[in-house]
């Protein structure tokens, strides 16, 4: 089977929820369901950055774009009964570390009770449902470790938004074992994936849009961190991480109530700088070190390392990633150079890369992609 076949996709005319819709994961997700033939229900709050890749992609025309706050226990579980939805992908969070500093409370109840109020409306469901709880890589008890962290390893977190994510997990946690194990008709899982690039992207404090921001009016961009290493991986990665254990879900419930990493291949475990340096490239840069500044005294402190071990996910789900260090540099930086300078041809390019990055999934024979 293929992605692009929608009448042989699990998700073909299936009732969709997605919450925080309107974000850069929210909108590519969005996206790829409605190329699967999904009829999509976005739960946002906002629209949370100008520009938009929701806006840029015209996605309210496409959906029931319903403006919510997860935080509304009321709200959402009348919204969720009243759509009865095939899926449930849990997107909406307060995604950003330094916010996080300067509003930890909205992050904590955002990130947490939000999460708890979709799983109550879930649990009221009498049809057959699957939910994708999306957490982050930063649910772990970060030690700095050289290993990739195992589903199994310690959730903790030394700073407000890491805390935030292990508390979601924690709250899947109880309401699985409290509540959704014993139905039969739901079937749910937790997500884990980080330090995600892509085309689209205008969140501030995160360093491709901050790259991308500065670049286009040609500034040198300021990096907090550039030697702190990272496992990047663009933005479609995971995605097709989700789909495949939400496919898998749909069709067994073996894997109920079990917990995901999705990352990247050890070769994509680069510094910021050298990241930069890769982009900046793609943005035309003859010399990369005119890219960019170092910025001494962050305002706020971040892990040095963290990555995932992804193990779980080969075995369960024979999941790997499909692009290699170039092609997630390719993918990424050559999308925003089409935006500043063919904007009036995005939405073709953006799916185009879409439609790639299923083929070289199907190249490799992939099994997620026969969903």
């Amino acid at each position: 089977m293929s992605t692009s076949n929608n009448s042989k996709s699990i998700f073909s005319g299936k009732k969709i929820i997605i919450t925080g819709h309107t974000g850069f994961k929210g909108s590519w997700l969005t996206k790829w369901l409605l190329k699967k033939g999904a009829t999509v229900f976005g739960i946002s709050n906002e629209i949370p950055t100008v520009p938009s890749l929701f806006e840029t992609l015209e996605l309210e025309n496409q959906i029931e774009h319903l403006i919510m706050d997860v935080r509304d226990t009321e709200d959402i579980v009348k919204t969720i009964h009243r759509i009865a939805p095939d899926f449930v992908f849990h997107l909406a969070a307060q995604p950003i570390v330094s916010i996080s500093y300067r509003d930890p409370v909205a992050t904590l109840t955002t990130n947490a009770i939000g999460t708890a109020n979709i799983l109550e409306g879930i649990r009221g469901l009498s049809n057959k449902c699957v939910g994708i709880m999306i957490t982050s890589d930063k649910c772990y008890e970060n030690v700095e470790w050289e290993y990739g962290y195992k589903e199994t390893d310690m959730l903790g977190g030394k700073d407000i938004y890491s805390g935030s994510k292990a508390a979601a997990e924690i709250v899947y946690h109880s309401y699985f074992h409290s509540f959704l194990k014993k139905m039969d008709n739901i079937r749910t899982a937790t997500v884990r994936a980080g330090n995600v690039i892509g085309g689209g992207d205008w969140a501030e404090d995160r360093i491709i849009p901050d790259c991308i921001r500065s670049w286009s009016e040609n500034k040198r961009v300021f990096i907090r961190s550039p030697y702190a290493t990272r496992p990047w991986q663009h933005v479609l990665e995971p995605l097709s991480g989700y789909l495949a254990i939400a496919a898998e879900l749909w069709e067994s419930d073996k894997l109920n109530g079990e917990s995901f990493n999705f990352g990247p291949v050890s070769d994509n475990n680069i510094t910021v700088l050298d990241l930069i340096s890769r982009i900046s490239e793609r943005w035309k840069f003859k010399n990369p070190e005119d890219s960019y500044d170092i910025q001494q005294n962050a305002a706020f402190s971040e892990a040095g390392l963290l990555k995932l071990n992804c193990d779980k996910a080969l075995f369960h789900l024979k999941w790997i990633p499909t692009l290699d260090l170039k092609e997630l540099v390719d993918f990424t930086g050559d999308w925003y150079y089409q935006f500043y300078n063919n904007k009036e041809g995005i939405k073709e390019y953006t799916e185009n890369q879409l439609q790639s990055y299923e083929e070289k999934a199907i190249a490799k024979k992939l099994k997620w992609t026969e969903n």
